[in-house]
């Protein structure tokens, strides 16, 4: 069995001895099904004008600059398909090439950190008054059940834990014409479990690859005697593919959101629900 992948619980749990029935089922694979249904979720949103975009902020010792926020939709896409490792820094992707490259060269794996933009949401998808309605928590379990991702975070996330509370929370604002804003976004677009009507700006953390070409120390399953991990087929580094099926995610979690708040029978129903509801947030 593989340290860091499902093959020795999974032994132990469905009292099987060959690991290959575990790793199998537990491959991210699966996951081809659901950038599948996450791009049907992304054609429903698109028709209301959100615009979903995943790209690679890290990899291994490699971080590229901060753009969400500061670019607009397109050219952030634009700049992460044009990256070996969907990575908008051209020159961070250049380093995160390299990275890789040596990993691969003595055997080992890299994780990193991918970061998924929405723009065009209204306020109110998700809700505060249940737990498992809170949009935040549903995105958050949504990334979290993606192999290899270890940690969550939205807007500030973990930096929030160590800033005082002047320098997390977003102040409001308010303009005739333009309603109720904010200058900030630390939030990233959440605020009680519901979308604010800012930017959505959420990152998954990926450990490295389980398998190595170095093998890491374990022991076999018949003898119990100290052995090296197998060596399944294996990529060096996963956070690209990461970024693409994070984008799947989230415009899946986000499509049922909104199918919650403004649902009918028919698009054009939809469509009308959602236009009432913004007439309703000019009002306010």
């Amino acid at each position: 069995p593989r340290p860091g992948h499902a093959d020795l619980p999974g032994v132990i749990k469905y009292l099987r001895r060959d690991a290959r029935d575990i790793l199998e089922r537990a491959s991210a694979r699966e996951t081809a099904s659901r950038v599948a249904a996450g791009a049907v979720a992304r054609c429903l949103l698109e028709q209301f004008g959100v615009k979903i975009t995943g790209h690679v902020v890290s990899i291994g010792p490699v971080r590229a600059s901060e753009l969400a926020g500061s670019v607009e939709p397109a050219e952030l896409d634009a700049r992460s398909e044009a990256s070996l490792v969907r990575c908008a820094d051209p020159e961070a992707s250049d380093g995160m090439v390299t990275a890789i490259d040596q990993a691969k060269s003595s055997g080992d794996s890299l994780g990193g950190v991918f970061e998924v933009v929405v723009w065009g949401l209204p306020p109110g998808l998700g809700s505060h008054v249940t737990w498992d309605r809170k949009l935040d928590g549903r995105l958050a379990a949504a990334l979290m059940s993606l192999q290899s991702v270890k940690g969550v975070e939205i807007g500030l996330g973990f930096e929030a834990a160590c800033r005082p509370g002047s320098e997390v929370h977003d102040q409001i604002y308010y303009e005739p014409g333009r309603g109720f804003f904010r200058r900030t976004n630390r939030a990233g677009g959440l605020e009680g479990g519901m979308t604010n009507g800012e930017c959505l700006i959420i990152r998954a953390a990926m450990k490295p690859i389980a398998t190595l070409y170095r093998p890491l120390e374990t022991v076999d399953l018949v003898t119990r005697k100290a052995h090296r991990a197998s060596v399944e087929r294996s990529d060096t580094c996963a956070v690209p593919a990461g970024a693409v099926i994070g984008e799947a995610l989230v415009a899946f979690e986000l499509a049922v959101a909104w199918l919650e708040k403004f649902s009918g029978d028919s698009l054009e129903e939809v469509r009308r629900n959602y236009r009432a509801y913004l007439e309703q947030v000019a009002r306010y």
